[in-house]
């Protein structure tokens, strides 16, 4: 996987790339923009605008309410890795632990490679406090298919 690099903030950086517009606003709802927007490293599995579409019908809208905050908040971290991760350091499986707090599983297949049962799409992007790494699925703590 090639890197880009920039020397933004990941947020500035996933506003500029135009396919995560609703990740930075997940985001913005959940107040976790200054988090990203800090010293690092993090690596976020942005999941693309079409990963939320694929979302059942309401489930985004729900998260977005004020009183669903604390859940919004769960998901956003679960896509969240301090640290740096790098895809040739994964075999053939890793489990990081989620800014969140719960593990997750990471696969590398051949030149595939998914977290939690997403396809990380496209190249990491480095920024200034880390790297982006787009996902075609939203990924939820607890709703793992890789589970063991």
């Amino acid at each position: 996987m090639n890197m880009h690099a920039s020397k933004s903030n990941l947020v500035d950086t996933a506003v500029a790339q135009g396919s995560f517009k609703t990740l930075c606003k997940a985001l913005d709802a959940a107040e976790l923009t200054n988090v990203l927007k800090g010293e690092g490293p993090y690596t976020v599995f942005a999941p693309t605008d079409e990963a939320f579409e694929k979302l059942p019908k309401g489930t985004l809208e729900n998260w977005l309410k004020p009183e669903n905050k604390a859940e919004l908040i769960s998901v956003l971290k679960y896509h969240v890795l301090p640290g740096m991760f790098i895809p040739a350091d994964v075999k053939e499986a890793s489990h990081p632990r989620m800014m969140q707090g719960d593990t997750t599983n990471i696969r590398k297949d051949g030149s595939k490679m998914s977290i939690d049962g997403a396809h990380m799409v496209g190249m990491q992007i480095k920024s200034a406090n880390g790297v982006l790494q787009g996902i075609d699925k939203v990924i939820q703590p607890g709703k793992s298919h890789t589970r063991h």
